[in-house]
């Protein structure tokens, strides 16, 4: 096959590795090295004492060193420990009904418990939706958009779409209010409902009653499931960091207004058409019907015919009549859910459809998200040639102390330089998660779910892990409310 002919790839992914020694990172390496220095300088001044000293400090190096899955040991202690606190406190049941009895209100159970569902207007007298943090101040909008098949476009175009998605997010860099984007492939099976409703409404009442009854025939006589694929692009944006300095609710909304236009219409050149905004009634919509699966249809009916600000898609209907978070499932309303993270990236180039059969529908609900933290600009280089320094420390300490370099250090320290290069040559930088729920409507039926999930996420060359004892915020990451798994983190930790 001639070079011109061979189809192009695809890479850039590299996990982020500082200095740490033995898998750890870098401030768990120093832990465990000051240990031994203690450990030292005790045996040197009192080694009675070491007696006593050693045991624990050994147990507790060992704990922090093993792995189980690719995860320490001591963290799986730890969660295990804080998710049996939870079970005892009841943080891991959610009923709407006793939560109206005893507060007056309704408020969505867990991380969407502290968000708000707002209102704003554009600059052309559109309304639509923004979801924001009370803790944070964040707003989060949401554009629905259509993405154009790449098996059906000449290659050059779909590189060009392609280039021009990785200049749209490198252009985020440049945006301080951008903190992080989330773009989500929502499927569904739907079961020829919205094909008769879509054919029931296009059909003009004038026309001969011939063609009106051809047209009825057809619906009726079409595959009785057909896909519902809705395709969605959040951006979470911080006001508190905007040069305007919005001081109010309203001043944020339209600063962050003003910034999603110039985004919404570069996002053009990657190929996707752009059909509007989410408005507030979408947002709830979209989130009622995840909790809810079972009224999917009837809320995709409502939405053809409600307003911007429609009362029957509220925020506070948005949520379940109840939940249940266990270990490894969340059960909610009408369906059992499991959500996944990527443990790794593909490790070599791909080529455009690599995650095709991971986003195609499927006979259950799924939501597969990819979420991007870009860099901004002036920290991108910095970090980069900090990896660089520390893939060399890590060669360099592997000839010191006389160990065979590995293939796998090798290939990091070349993808590390790589990375350093793009960026001086004007890339973005972005932090990037994949995270997949699926939902089955029973407990019978979610372990061929979860096989046949599992099985497309290993033909798109991704290895997922389960999220276990935080299926319940894994479960939001896909709904268009700006929740990201990174943030809730660094804010449990202060």
């Amino acid at each position: 096959m001639s070079a011109q002919h061979q189809p192009r790839t695809y890479g850039g992914w590299r996990r982020g590795r500082g200095i740490g020694l033995f898998g750890l990172g870098t401030t768990a390496t120093f832990l465990v090295l000051g240990v031994f220095i203690v450990l030292l300088v005790t045996a040197a001044i009192s080694p009675a004492f070491l007696i006593w000293l050693a045991p624990p400090a050994v147990a507790g190096c060992g704990i922090g060193l093993v792995r189980r899955d690719g995860t320490p040991l001591a963290q799986t202690v730890i969660q295990r420990a804080r998710w049996w606190w939870a079970v005892r406190r009841g943080y891991t049941r959610y009923r709407s009904e006793a939560l109206v009895a005893s507060a007056g209100m309704v408020q969505l159970p867990g991380v969407l418990a502290g968000l708000e569902l707002l209102s704003a207007e554009d600059g052309y007298g559109t309304r639509y939706g923004l979801v924001r943090d009370r803790h944070t101040g964040c707003l989060t909008a949401t554009l629905r958009v259509v993405p154009a098949s790449t098996w059906l476009a000449d290659r050059d175009d779909a590189d060009g779409w392609i280039a021009g998605w990785g200049s749209w997010l490198a252009a985020l860099g440049h945006v301080p209010m951008v903190r992080w984007v989330s773009v989500t492939v929502d499927t569904a099976p739907d079961p020829g409902a919205s094909l008769a409703d879509s054919v029931a409404a296009g059909i003009d009442p004038a026309a001969p009653q011939p063609a009106r009854d051809i047209m009825l025939a057809l619906a009726a006589t079409a595959p009785a499931t057909a896909a519902d694929v809705d395709t969605r692009v959040s951006v979470t944006f911080d006001p508190s960091v905007s040069p305007a300095k919005p001081g109010t609710a309203a001043d944020a909304a339209a600063e962050v207004g003003r910034a999603l236009h110039g985004l919404q219409s570069q996002l053009g050149s990657c190929g996707v058409a752009v059909t509007g905004r989410c408005r507030a009634a979408d947002i709830a919509g979209i989130t009622r019907a995840a909790y809810d699966p079972a009224l999917r249809g009837e809320v995709r009916r409502v939405l053809a015919s409600a307003s911007a600000d429609d009362p029957r898609l509220s925020w506070s209907s948005a949520g379940p009549g109840g939940a249940d978070e266990l270990w490894d499932r969340y059960r909610h309303d009408s369906g059992v859910s499991v959500s996944w993270a990527w443990r790794e990236a593909p490790r070599q180039n791909v080529h455009a459809d690599v995650l095709a059969r991971l986003t195609a529908p499927g006979p259950w609900p799924k939501r597969v998200t990819l979420q991007y933290r870009p860099l901004p600009a002036s920290t991108a280089t910095r970090v980069l040639e900090s990896e660089v320094r520390a893939a060399e420390f890590r060669q360099e300490y592997a000839r010191r102390t006389h160990r065979d370099a590995t293939a796998r250090d090798a290939f990091d320290h070349a993808r590390a330089q790589h990375a350093a290069m793009e960026e001086a040559q004007g890339a973005g930088v972005a932090l990037i998660s994949l995270y997949v729920t699926v939902t089955a409507p029973s407990g019978d039926m979610l372990p061929h779910a979860i096989a046949a999930t599992e099985a497309a996420a290993e033909s798109s060359k991704v290895q997922l892990q389960r999220l276990y004892g935080s299926q319940s915020a894994a479960f939001t990451v896909g709904l268009p409310c700006g929740i990201s798994l990174h943030d809730l983190s660094r804010r449990s930790l202060r």
